[in-house]
């Protein structure tokens, strides 16, 4: 799936568009907003399907992300209400959101559905930062190979995610990887992502070569999001939310 990210930062928002051409950036579909708050000594994302309703207990609100006060450590969290048969929650924020599912993951009210981690770099040694993704993705969801009977039921996993080791390019002195086209700016935001080899990995990605999400620069506030299967839109979003402000103790 070929996406981009708008940024506005005198609002500190970001806007998730699904691509509708072959170009980088066109008219787009608006998918998903998410506006950056700050509480406290952490930093918390609410993740929306209503780019005009970006606050905390929106009717709008999907999911969240929150990091630590070093911003190298973050939890996303999915608001969605379970769509397997789970009995409904008590909290009012379970209720606003009925069956609509984001991440297809069967959670509860804000149940944790991944974590995204920087690797601290003291020696301040050359190179990209380094990162590390476990994300809850569903297993078992295809249909049934007897049509008369019931789609089995779906559990999840975690899918582990690092970031692809790029190549020092000595003429042009500097990190590369390729992007096939779809980064046009050197930015320490880019990156791909891909599942660690010899994992378990019941999706058939876990090759260190398929690359699951990428994200980089084409536009001083536009950048492309291209993900695939097993993540969803508002994964692959919430992953591509943690590479924004400066991280000094990783670079």
């Amino acid at each position: 799936m070929h996406c981009f990210i708008r940024r506005n930062k005198s609002t500190s928002t970001f806007y998730l568009y699904l691509s509708l051409t072959q170009a980088l950036t066109d008219k787009g579909k608006f998918l998903l907003a998410a506006r950056r708050f700050r509480h406290g000594a952490h930093t918390e994302y609410i993740i929306s399907y209503d780019s005009d309703d970006l606050y905390p207990g929106s009717n709008s609100g999907v999911g969240k992300l929150r990091s630590d006060f070093l911003g190298t450590k973050f939890v996303m969290y999915d608001n969605q209400k379970p769509y397997d048969g789970a009995k409904s929650l008590k909290s009012r924020s379970s209720r606003r959101f009925a069956s609509k599912q984001i991440s297809p993951h069967d959670s509860g009210d804000n149940l944790e559905v991944g974590q995204v981690s920087y690797r601290f770099n003291f020696l301040k040694s050359r190179g990209p930062r380094r990162m590390h993704c476990s994300i809850q993705c569903p297993v078992g969801q295809g249909t049934a190979s007897d049509p008369s009977k019931e789609k089995p039921p779906s559990t999840s996993s975690s899918l582990s995610l690092k970031n692809k080791a790029p190549r020092w390019h000595d003429h042009l002195q500097c990190w590369c990887l390729n992007f096939h086209g779809r980064v046009t700016v050197a930015s320490v935001k880019n990156f791909q992502l891909v599942a660690p080899a010899g994992t378990s990995d019941p999706w058939g990605v876990g090759d260190e070569e398929t690359v699951i999400l990428q994200f980089g620069k084409i536009e001083d506030d536009a950048f492309t999001m291209d993900f695939r299967h097993p993540l969803s839109a508002y994964q692959a979003f919430a992953i591509c939310l943690t590479s924004f402000g400066t991280k000094l103790a990783c670079e």
